[in-house]
């Protein structure tokens, strides 16, 4: 009777609490109930998330900032033992200079040019409609004649109610005015803090967990600081050096709104992948409606910058550093941005590489601690003979 229970057990040790496959369905089915009741107690998050928009936009800007300037702390506190609060002092200096000179000479350029050429788009667009039209007049093509007619008027349309929206705007206009200067007076006082204490974080947050813990959880975050880092120090050069191509290229064709359309390719290049060929778009209208020539001529410079891009710069300044699939990132940038939107897009990249170090992390840990994945012990024939 007891050989018969003892062989019944091991029967369902192997096949059910020893099985590799039924463990991985309990923690999906685990994870599954965790997501369903997080849903089911929403409400609770809400002050969490208005929280986050309060906050977010400054502690995300000092963040960033944060990555550009901390290496060059950190280098001269190591190398000539320079205090850290002299460099952040310096490097505050610089910045506030910088801001100064975007408020008095930058951003009325930049606003000047961007209203001259959102009541030129109508005009623009419409070149481009005629050439298409004229290329698409056959029958053939009368869905995708349609398809353009109807997206010229929805074109038209936006573009003239934002730029005679009047009234209607100026509570929408107000509000993001006021949370750009409430982000542009604290971000500063968070990333003095950050660059000054920052590098303690860790340590102190690991104080909080067991002894045991706290080695893996501050070689975890030490991870996750380097791929972010390398990733926002490296997209920002690469976007700067687009913008600073686009701007050469466009100055030498001589092509209108060169320098604005340059600047907004800097900022798109933040999308991986997509961001300079969503850049061209506005490239191509306003060349379209110049001349053919300068069609020509502005694709020559895509074509450049996208070599220099893909085979100089890129590698250079980006590197490897995040280790992703290009499909990956494609996929990634679909769904966040469905999810989040531009913020989603922006940001899905980092996300996903800070998710990627913490579930490769628990993989490691749930190796550790389980069994199941230990080389079964096969008995040797010489110990069955005996």
């Amino acid at each position: 009777m007891v050989e018969k229970d003892r062989h019944e057990k091991s029967w369902a040790w192997r096949w059910v609490a020893n099985n590799q496959l039924v463990a991985a369905l309990l923690v999906v089915l685990l994870i599954l109930i965790i997501i369903f009741m997080t849903n089911q107690v929403r409400f609770i998050f809400k002050p969490l998330l208005s929280l986050f928009s309060a906050v977010g936009a400054p502690i995300i800007v000092a963040g960033v900032f944060y990555y550009l300037m901390n290496p060059m702390v950190d280098y001269l506190e190591k190398r000539w033992h320079v205090q850290r609060v002299l460099t952040i002092t310096g490097q505050f200096i610089v910045l506030v200079l910088l801001i100064a000179l975007g408020v008095i000479a930058v951003i009325p350029w930049v606003r000047e040019q961007s209203l001259s050429l959102v009541h030129n788009w109508p005009r623009y667009w419409s070149a481009v409609m005629d050439v298409v039209e004229r290329i698409t007049k056959d029958d053939n093509f009368k869905a995708l004649n349609q398809w353009f007619d109807s997206t010229n008027l929805s074109v038209e349309h936006a573009v003239k109610s934002f730029s005679k929206g009047g009234s209607q705007n100026i509570s929408s206009i107000f509000g993001t005015v006021t949370s750009f200067g409430i982000t542009l007076v604290t971000f500063p006082l968070i990333l003095f803090y950050l660059l000054k204490d920052g590098h303690h974080l860790p340590k102190y947050m690991a104080h909080f967990l067991p002894k045991r813990l706290q080695g893996s959880f501050i070689e975890t975050l030490t991870e996750i600081n380097m791929q972010i880092s390398n990733y926002i120090r490296g997209q920002l050069s690469v976007a700067l050096a687009v913008a600073i191509m686009f701007a050469i290229g466009y100055t030498v064709i001589d092509l209108p709104y060169g320098w604005l359309i340059a600047i907004a390719a800097g900022f798109l290049n933040l999308i991986p992948f997509l961001g300079s060929f969503l850049a061209m778009v506005p490239a191509i209208v306003v060349a379209i409606f110049v001349s053919p020539m300068m069609l020509l001529y502005v694709l020559i410079v895509f074509a450049i910058e996208q070599t220099l891009e893909g085979k100089v710069i890129a590698p250079k300044l980006l590197g490897n550093s995040l280790r992703i699939h290009p499909v990956t990132v494609v996929v990634i940038l679909l769904s966040a941005g469905n999810m989040f939107g531009l913020f989603g897009v922006v940001f899905g990249i980092p996300g996903y590489a800070a998710g990627k170090v913490l579930i490769y992390r628990l993989y490691q840990w749930w190796q550790k601690a389980s069994d199941l994945f230990e080389d079964p012990v096969v008995p040797s024939i010489d110990s069955d003979s005996e």
